[in-house]
């Protein structure tokens, strides 16, 4: 006689749903354990925790390995940690890592650059642009940052709401901004960066002179899932259910003292992109894991912000429309990368109005900064002298108007010489 089993739960039998059950209770009981002991090692005196921590990284170590690389630019540069306030839910005071260039060619006297600010990508910090900074700063002040909870810069527990998470990543980026002195700027974002820049840009347009989006992560929708996909195991399935909660790198720091290992091993491919210039080969790796062994703190935001398989919860085409037609956009993608192409070509359509490009740099992958620099770093400087050219004619038919009123005119006047050309 075959046992009945009781269906509960939509299809899950009494036995699934019991698995299910011990599986929620051991992820997060995996999750709260992660995240006491990250906190409690950041509460205890350095010399006592560089002997206590499971994973072999600081703040010291972090540092070290940020100056290693950085010590392949050329050119002196300012580095600081910028303070904010005011992030929503966050208290107290936050720092920011920055590094500033400034042009190697001064302008003429009254002829102003248009400054270009880097917004990294994920799992990513400010050393990871060496190859660019020389080439991009040529011209113009350039300003490289560790994004709010990565690299360098505070880490503070960020929310689980996806859209709280993405506005905080954003308001961090404006308080930046005022602390800085900017005023309008070419905002450059890679992969992860690409979407905050673009929310950013959304919220802020009239601080963007020109939004450019390198392999920009989160846009496209999420794709259905074929019928057969969705006939998995159950095991496959429990599997799932089990990882997916965890942050994304948590592995890194689960592996501990082997961490620093299954990075050179799983990601020896970004090492190789910075080989002709680095001669250390643990120097890239390196640096990667010391930017993520550490209080996951916008990589768990990160994770607020995306569905399961990596697909943005909140898809950037969906909103990009409402962007301001004053805002020229530029998708740089890499002709092998991963990164879906498609969401550029939309937005061109669903942006007639204003001037949207959308380049392809043959031979690069989803890093197309470091796959191709040059290709990458010559198209940057066109587009950012470009922007230049279109900037002085604002500024001369703004110069006497106050700052609010000038804001609404440079979006306007912006809008009138896209669709004019004047600058291509």
């Amino acid at each position: 006689m075959h046992r009945k089993e009781k269906k509960i739960k939509g299809d899950l039998n009494m036995v699934e749903y019991g698995e299910c059950k011990w599986l929620w209770l051991l992820k997060h009981a995996c999750l709260l354990l992660d995240s006491l002991l990250s906190t409690l090692l950041d509460l205890v005196p350095s010399w006592i925790s560089k002997y206590l921590r499971w994973c072999p990284t600081s703040s010291e170590r972090l540092e070290e390995a940020e100056r290693r690389l950085l010590a392949y630019v050329k050119k002196p540069f300012q580095s600081k940690f910028v303070t904010i306030d005011s992030i929503l839910k966050c208290k107290g005071s936050h720092q920011i890592r920055t590094i500033e260039m400034g042009p190697t060619n001064e302008p003429p006297p009254g002829e102003e650059r248009v400054p270009l600010v880097l917004v990294h990508g994920f799992a990513s910090g400010v050393a990871l642009w060496l190859l660019n900074l020389d080439k991009l700063s040529e011209d113009r002040t350039v300003y490289s940052f560790d994004t709010l909870g990565f690299g360098r810069s505070s880490r503070p527990r960020l929310s689980s709401d996806s859209l709280e998470a993405e506005y905080q990543f954003v308001q961090s980026l404006e308080e930046w901004r005022a602390q800085v002195g900017l005023d309008r700027f070419v905002l450059l974002g890679h992969s992860m960066g690409g979407f905050l820049a673009a929310s950013y840009a959304l919220r802020f347009p009239e601080r963007v002179a020109h939004l450019v989006l390198a392999d920009p992560w989160g846009f496209p929708e999420r794709r259905v899932p074929s019928p057969k996909a969705l006939q998995l195991p159950t095991w496959v399935r429990a599997v799932s259910t089990l990882l997916s909660p965890f942050n994304p790198l948590v592995a890194l720091r689960v592996a501990g003292p082997w961490g620093p290992l299954l990075v050179e091993k799983i990601r020896a491919d970004i090492g190789k992109k910075y080989e002709h210039i680095v001669q250390d080969s643990e120097a890239v790796p390196r640096y990667i894991y010391h930017c993520n062994a550490q209080f996951p703190s916008g990589e768990s935001a990160f994770k607020a912000m995306m569905t399961q398989y990596g697909w943005a919860r909140h898809p950037m085409v969906n909103r990009i429309a409402e962007l301001h037609v004053g805002v020229p956009m530029t998708f740089i993608y890499g002709s092998k990368s991963w990164v879906d192409k498609q969401p550029g070509i939309q937005v061109q359509q669903v942006r007639e109005e204003s001037e949207v490009d959308v380049e392809i740099i043959e031979g690069a992958g989803h890093h197309v900064f470091a796959d191709r620099p040059d290709q990458f770093n010559d198209m940057v400087c066109k587009l950012c002298r470009n922007t230049d050219a279109a900037e002085r004619i604002i500024r001369a038919l703004t110069e006497n108007e106050d700052d609010e009123k000038a804001d609404e005119k440079n979006l306007a006047l912006s809008a009138k010489l896209l669709r004019s050309k004047v600058f291509l």
